[in-house]
């Protein structure tokens, strides 16, 4: 019998010691990759030490309602040592972390339901502080019910207040409402403990795989690791023919899980069970690991649905009248047309082709026969079938993928020499080269892109340029000019991953676009463009710096570019949704670089302090919604294509309505028309 207690009581322990041993396994492994592979390795030293303890400390009590003062002083002792623990091999004090992690939660969750009976004073002189750095952690364990208190009452009122823009109407309802939302809000919150708390092992690989993520994201933020089910499901996101469900879903307002697409043949479709508009309330994989949608982040429950590595899922849905069911699935390869190159016919004067690359996804394990590129080439070809006077490529929102796809589309539009430097951790330089003497499109181009174009897109968009092959327009890309690999930490297990930063691109004049990004020929302005998160915001990024280039090339000449140009930029200075655009933005930076004041907790100042911006989301809506004379259609293969798949044309009418109204799209078509009229000349 004691025997067995001792066995009991030690398992815990040597659990934990199995867990830190993979950790700082990992970690070593991870350390003596990116000396060898990463662009620019850094030492680990105390300065990732710090880095990684002050941003892991975020990462688990970003709001600084979780730790005390005195557990995050008990945890701070290792601030600078983190670095030793790691080329010592000793990471035991993962143990401390996860513990005194583990006690704050079962301490929220007790607080929570002490709480929970409770009636809330909502006319109290009590406020609440915002602010956007963090706060430090100065929380008293005696103070934890009364900051819990002021937050979810906070949140009550502001969910009571979002509900509708009648003040009178609310206040009238006010108990009714309080009542509903305070018993949802609570059951959500100690859902998600529970949910952290009860499935087994959870904190310690969530804690493990965020702790070897930070170490990564020191040497760059582009620099990774990845378990396998997170390398599978990035992998996914890069290809058209993934496993899948074959489901679409969207959020609600009340961040459901919708069900808004059955794929026909697709593994949802085969067991007749799915319907529109069902209810996804939980969803399961065959490991045990199970997530409630009403109280799990959707991140999670994305990476479960869409990693290759659950081949299996199970969906708990309800159905339109009530009834619950749960449906076992075995993903299969699909096609993801959503995720895929599609074109259109655009006219205002001029008839030019529109071709919408969302990412330059590629062959990279085989389940696809063609890339990005392949794709491009095809709708080209019925594009030009149409006898189109003009381009437009697509890239807004196109955040990268392989670059090699971009290379190959290059090539489809620039006959011959370089295209861009790569320089590795050697300092070599490495010239990537394009040679086809049979361009698959040689007519005029204008190429759309904004701040989240990235990566590939921004290689692609400077050889553009730098060869004068097309007018670039838009507003100023991303800014992130280097390349990764996913390498194996285990060439035997191929369990764990990084995604290391090798190389550095730079333009064929020797620039780099890295935090500059690629500057527009003609500068669009773009709602909420000073508050989109760009490489420079990233704390661990690389300085731009240019190159002696060690090679020559011979753009073409820039005939009637300029007289182009300066009609656009006159057009886009007179045109009334560009400045529209422009004092919407004025708006929108003064709310967000504004401190925002210390709110009281009664309705009314809460009501107020959510609807003081609904005015600006007005505005915002009307530019959004505002209509064009653009003609959209489709051309004339795909045309024919639809007329027998419903489904398809329900998708084809939705990406018709969303670039419809595009005005970056109409100022395109204006270009290409300015300067056809100028070459008949």
């Amino acid at each position: 019998m004691k025997k067995t207690l001792l066995l009991f009581l030690l398992a815990p322990f040597s659990l934990l010691a199995q867990q830190n041993e993979n950790t700082c396994e990992l970690a070593s492994k991870i350390n003596t990759l990116l000396q060898e592979e990463h662009f620019k390795p850094k030492k680990v030293d105390d300065s990732l030490s710090v880095y990684v303890f002050d941003t892991f400390m975020d990462a688990l009590d970003f709001n600084r309602n979780i730790f005390t003062k005195k557990e995050y002083l008990k945890l701070r002792r290792h601030r600078l040592k983190l670095d030793d623990y790691i080329l010592k091999n000793n990471c035991s004090f993962m143990n401390e972390f996860v513990s005194v992690y583990k006690n704050a939660l079962i301490r929220k969750k007790k607080v929570l339901h002490k709480i929970q009976n409770d009636p809330f004073d909502y006319t109290s002189k009590d406020s609440i502080r915002f602010s956007k750095k963090n706060f430090p952690f100065d929380l008293v364990a005696k103070d934890l019910e009364r900051v819990w208190k002021k937050r979810l009452r906070y949140t009550i009122l502001e969910d009571i207040a979002k509900l509708s823009v009648n003040l009178d109407s609310l206040a009238q309802n006010f108990s009714t409402l309080e009542k509903v939302n305070k018993t949802k809000l609570f059951d959500a919150t100690i859902c998600q403990v529970d949910n952290i708390l009860e499935n087994k092992n959870q904190i310690e690989e969530d804690l493990k795989n965020t702790f070897l993520n930070l170490f990564c994201t020191y040497f760059d933020p582009h620099t990774n690791y990845f378990s396998l089910a997170a390398k599978s499901s990035f992998m996914s996101g890069l290809s058209t023919s993934t496993l899948s469900l074959g489901l679409n879903f969207s959020l609600g307002q009340n961040d459901e899980i919708i069900i808004t697409e059955i794929e026909p043949g697709g593994p949802a479709a085969k067991t007749n069970k799915f319907e529109k508009e069902d209810l996804v309330l939980k969803v399961s994989n065959n490991k045990g690991v199970a997530y409630a949608v009403s109280c799990s982040s959707i991140e999670k429950i994305g990476e479960m649905i869409s990693s290759d590595s659950n081949t299996e899922i199970e969906l708990t849905i309800q159905k339109k009248n009530g009834t619950i069911q749960n449906v076992l699935l075995q993903k299969q390869i699909m096609k993801a047309t959503t995720n895929a190159v599609y074109s259109f016919i655009a006219e205002k004067e001029t008839k030019v082709g529109y071709i919408n690359i969302p990412n330059f996804y590629s062959n990279f394990d085989g389940t696809i026969v063609q890339g990005c590129a392949d794709d491009v080439a095809l709708e080209i070809a019925k594009l030009k079938k149409d006898n189109i006077k003009g381009l437009v490529i697509d890239l807004q929102d196109n955040g990268g993928g392989s670059i090699e796809e971009a290379v190959k589309l290059a090539e489809m539009f620039i006959e011959k020499g370089p295209l861009s430097i790569l320089v590795n951790n050697k300092n070599e330089q490495i010239i990537l080269e394009v040679c086809n003497e049979d361009n698959v499109y040689d007519g005029p181009i204008v190429l759309l892109i904004n701040g989240n174009s990235a990566s590939a897109s921004e290689l692609f968009a400077a050889a553009i340029q730098d060869y004068n092959r097309g007018i670039v327009i838009g507003s100023k890309s991303l800014g992130k000019a280097t390349m990764q690999s996913i390498l194996p930490l285990d060439e035997q297990r191929q369990q764990d991953f990084v995604k290391v930063t090798v190389e550095k691109f730079y333009r064929i004049t020797g620039e780099s676009n890295q935090i500059k990004g690629i500057l527009p020929d003609v500068v669009l302005p773009v709602l909420f463009e000073k508050v989109i998160s760009s490489e420079a915001n990233y704390k661990t990024a690389f300085k731009n710096e240019d190159i002696i280039p060690k090679v020559k090339f011979v753009p073409l000449p820039k005939n009637y570019f300029a007289q182009v140009i300066e009609s656009s930029n006159l057009r886009v200075t007179n045109k009334l949704i560009f400045n529209e655009i422009n004092l919407a933005n004025e708006q929108i930076n003064l709310f967000y670089n504004t401190p925002k004041k210390p709110t009281r907790l009664i309705f009314k100042d809460v009501f107020e302090d959510v609807h003081q911006i609904d005015s600006l989301w007005d505005k915002v809506k009307k530019i959004v919604e505002t209509k064009s004379d653009l003609v959209i259609s489709n051309n004339t293969t795909d045309l024919e294509k639809l007329k027998s798949d419903t489904l398809q044309q329900d998708i084809n009418t939705y990406k018709i309505k969303n670039i419809k109204n595009s005005p970056y799209l109409e100022e395109a078509i204006a270009i290409l028309n300015d300067y056809n009229t100028l070459i008949k000349k």
